[in-house]
């Protein structure tokens, strides 16, 4: 592990009385340095982030104080945090929250982190229902496998007459979503425990979906920010990653309202796969709606 071949570099306190205190800003660098060394990504965004986090300091606060000297126990709490990024926790695990959508979202170790190119997943459906007309109606939206509520709670913080329900099969899963929720003042969002769409009924005007969409063959190759810290059970698609496409295909037109729309996320190099599957199961899909970086990542279906 990660934490282990750094875990002599870590500033250490033996003899307080003794010490050369670091000063705020000098042991955002240093901890900066290990991120680097240690192959992190964002060395000093994220340095910053724990620094700041461990102090109770916001960025402007955390640059007023770059010339403070750290009392013991601020060091080891910067100390702390930072083992644990050096482990390849991510970030957002390690803070407890996620920002999706403008929205602050809570974590936790039973929900996906919420990624930033998820959002294409809203777009899409928020195109869907600017086509058809005002964001200001009634609608009913379903956010199978809901997470920590993510896209569902975004949707709803766009569509103030929508109701909304998300399911998912972990409790714990549940509980993180209704928190979310209730902190964002969306009462309109309701969850249900149940495998995708089993517990669903009537007919929705939008239908999404991020199914765990990784081949199980691929999962030990993932980062392991991904492989070590997201749960399973998010990641496995099966043996080719779609399991969870043909089970969404299967259920899709029996929950579908007449001019209701599918959406779902794409892992890399599955647009076509999962078009030939919706549009084997009765679904006409419209072409894939890519995300920042360009990869075809929303996909949109409606009856044939």
């Amino acid at each position: 592990m990660a934490f282990e071949a750094h875990a002599d570099t870590s500033p250490t306190v033996a003899n307080p009385a003794s010490r050369t205190a670091l000063t705020v800003g000098g042991a955002r660098r240093a901890w900066a340095n290990k991120f680097r060394a240690g192959g992190i990504d964002s060395p000093e965004l994220d340095a910053r982030v724990l620094v700041g986090h461990a102090l109770g300091l916001d960025h402007a606060a955390l640059v007023a104080a770059e010339a403070r000297r750290l009392a013991v126990d601020e060091e080891n709490a910067v100390a702390a945090l930072a083992k644990r990024r050096l482990a390849r926790e991510p970030v957002s695990r390690i803070l407890g929250r996620k920002e999706f959508w403008s929205l602050q979202l809570h974590i936790d170790a039973t929900t996906l982190v919420p990624r930033p190119e998820t959002e294409t997943v809203v777009e899409a459906a928020l195109a869907a229902i600017d086509a058809r007309g005002t964001r200001v109606r009634s609608l009913r939206i379903a956010d199978l496998g809901t997470g920590s509520g993510a896209i569902l709670l975004a949707l709803l913080s766009e569509l103030p007459d929508a109701f909304g329900v998300g399911s998912d099969v972990s409790a714990g899963t549940l509980s993180v979503a209704r928190d979310n929720a209730r902190r964002l003042g969306l009462a309109r969002a309701h969850f249900v425990a149940c495998d995708m769409s089993a517990a669903l009924s009537g007919s929705f005007d939008i239908i999404v979906c991020n199914p765990p969409y990784i081949a199980t063959g691929d999962i030990a190759a993932l980062a392991p920010e991904v492989r070590d810290f997201d749960p399973r059970r998010a990641l496995d698609g099966g043996a080719d990653g779609l399991d969870f496409y043909r089970e969404i295909a299967c259920a899709a037109l029996s929950l579908l309202a007449p001019a209701g729309t599918l959406i779902v996320e794409l892992g890399a190099g599955q647009a076509e796969r999962v078009a030939a599957l919706f549009t084997a199961a009765g679904l006409a899909p419209s072409a894939p709606r890519p995300d920042l970086m360009g990869v075809p990542r929303a996909l949109a279906a409606h009856r044939a």
